[in-house]
């Protein structure tokens, strides 16, 4: 796979990520596993994000610092993140499986020091987390560097959305893709709001997605149904693995059938067309036509008694029979025959 924001604007089959996060638990192997288990399971990508806890906040215990409810409730920001990176030293090697398992690698860099250590294994994209969003000066680093850049917009109006296109397009990066994505863990389907999603697709002429971190599929295929090009789902080997994310993650079977759904919902869409399709071929015979349904004598006239519009359809089409209604039989025809033209003249 290689993502490429040109290709999905071409109407490429939607990009799936399968995002690790935090589901290693701290187990480098359980992360490779995590990455052919998202192959496997039909992801385009496997996503991971780049932080330690003091390039994210500072070890304080102050109220500040305390998340209050949610499911990280109790938790203080330094800790919950100390539990949830994953280490710098696993990257390259991560990347390195990805490859071997045929699939994107990408990351989400959370400051100027992130940005440059992923420059320095060669990450070919970027993603900006909802968070980020209003960090302009990171926007507009992770930009400088000319490569595509996927951007959440959970939280966000309409101008600080603005402001972050805006800081990318600065540095002459043309190369965006916007996901809607409710800043909950886990959301609910109820708040999506995917017509915004299409509506900053026509704001900002990019692409869209969901990034979707409600439980299910519902989501992710009505976005794919609304034009979405990118999904981005938190992906687990099994949420018994306990971690800050796994509770709100897919596990592989779960997520398998997303793609899936979201495949045949691709298929469903198609293309603009009209007229018989291969699967009604056989049927058509079954529309209504003009049929002989009482004997008539060469030189009768055709009348609503011996000619009605019935199913199936070998006869004259239904538009034609006020115009042979009156008109005369030039030979017998027999009940259950076809009206054709050559059966029949004016008396």
């Amino acid at each position: 796979m290689h993502f490429d924001i040109n290709e999905l604007k071409a109407d490429r089959n939607v990009y799936i990520i399968a995002e690790m996060s935090a589901n290693h638990a701290g187990s480098l192997e359980r992360a490779k596993e995590i990455i052919w288990a998202a192959r496997d399971a039909g992801a385009d990508c496997i996503k991971i994000q780049t932080y330690t806890p003091d390039t994210l906040t500072i070890d304080c215990n102050n109220n500040y610092f305390r998340i209050d409810d949610g499911t990280w409730a109790g938790e203080n920001l330094y800790h919950l993140y100390k539990r949830a990176y994953t280490p710098w030293e696993w990257q390259e090697e991560l990347k390195l499986e990805a490859e071997k398992a045929g699939i994107d690698f990408l990351s989400t860099p959370f400051d100027r020091t992130a940005v440059d250590f992923l420059e320095g294994i060669g990450i070919e994209f970027y993603k900006i987390a909802s968070f980020e969003l209003v960090d302009i000066p990171l926007i507009q680093y992770i930009a400088s560097k000319g490569k595509p850049i996927i951007m959440s917009t959970g939280m966000s109006d309409l101008s600080e959305i603005d402001e972050a296109v805006q800081a990318i397009r600065s540095q002459g990066n043309e190369q965006i893709a916007l996901l809607r994505c409710a800043s909950a863990y886990p959301a609910i389907t109820d708040e999506m709001n995917l017509r915004t999603m299409q509506n900053m697709a026509e704001t900002f002429s990019v692409i869209v997605g969901l990034s979707d971190h409600s439980m299910g599929s519902v989501g992710a295929v009505t976005a794919v149904a609304m034009g979405a090009k990118i999904i981005e789902k938190h992906f687990c080997i099994d949420r018994a693995i306990e971690n800050p994310d796994s509770s709100f993650s897919m596990n592989p079977s779960e997520f398998k059938q997303m793609v899936m759904d979201i495949r045949q919902a691709e298929r469903a869409i198609g293309r603009v067309t009209y007229g018989v399709t291969t699967q009604e071929k056989s049927n058509i015979v079954f529309r209504r036509s003009i049929f002989c349904v009482k004997d008539i004598k060469q030189g009768e006239i055709l009348t609503e008694e011996n000619v009605r519009i019935i199913r199936p359809g070998y006869g004259l089409k239904p538009k034609f029979y006020p115009e042979i209604l009156g008109q005369m039989a030039l030979r017998d025809i027999v009940r259950g025959t076809p009206i054709s033209f050559d059966m029949i003249g004016n008396k």
